[in-house]
């Protein structure tokens, strides 16, 4: 399978590792904005985001991965692109835990030494970080960022573009709204409304934006 990697930052670094360990996968491009034309380097294609439908156009069985931890950022260039859902590939970290009963949506990475239980459900182009716990019947939505060691309890709801601290605990049957933003190390015992940043133990509410 011919991978295109988009983005070049320290996240996809990541990626491009457990790409690297996925025997079937080849990385034959990795486009990123700071490149302003599409060029050959040691048998991969450097070249910027727009090169995308002139590498679907060259090549047969080509799959993309948004390698960008920005959640607002990773959902802008899927908007942009508009390629199809099934043209996205899910990575699993070989050493993940995933339940036969959890599910995960397209162009969703999971990275090492995480777990997640039974009847979760990931959305697409959601991060699940390195070493953090997805428990039992929790529900994350499409573009969530679950940062290393972050753990959400049994029956946690995460909406669209949120974003959970490394080290971060949630109690069971809290909801956390869209595009929220949980600080590192906090421990979540209420509902936290769209928009808005909340930090500590317990977390409380330090900013919330009109906007996402």
């Amino acid at each position: 399978m011919n991978l295109v990697v988009i983005g070049e930052g320290g996240h996809s670094k990541v990626i491009r590792d457990i790409l690297h360990s996925m025997k079937h996968c080849r990385i034959i491009a990795i486009l990123d904005d700071k490149y302003d034309e599409l060029i050959l380097n040691n048998d991969v294609y450097m070249g910027p985001i727009t090169s995308v439908q002139n590498l679907l156009d060259q090549m047969d069985d080509v799959k993309f991965i948004v390698a960008i931890g920005n959640n607002e950022i990773r959902k802008s260039i899927v908007s942009k692109l508009g390629i199809t859902k099934e043209s996205y590939i899910t990575l699993k970290h070989e050493t993940a835990i995933i339940s036969p009963s959890a599910t995960i949506g397209q162009g969703t990475v999971i990275m090492a030494n995480t777990i997640i239980n039974a009847d979760a459900y990931v959305g697409n182009h959601a991060i699940i970080n390195t070493g953090a716990i997805i428990e039992h019947d929790s529900k994350l939505g499409d573009f969530v960022h679950v940062a290393p060691k972050a753990t959400l309890t049994g029956s946690v709801v995460v909406k669209e573009g949120a974003m959970i601290g490394a080290g971060a605990t949630v109690i069971p049957g809290k909801n956390i709204d869209e595009w929220a933003i949980i600080g590192a190390g906090a421990t979540v015992i209420s509902d936290i409304p769209s928009n808005s940043t909340a930090v500590g133990t317990p977390a409380r509410i330090i900013t919330q934006r009109l906007f996402a």
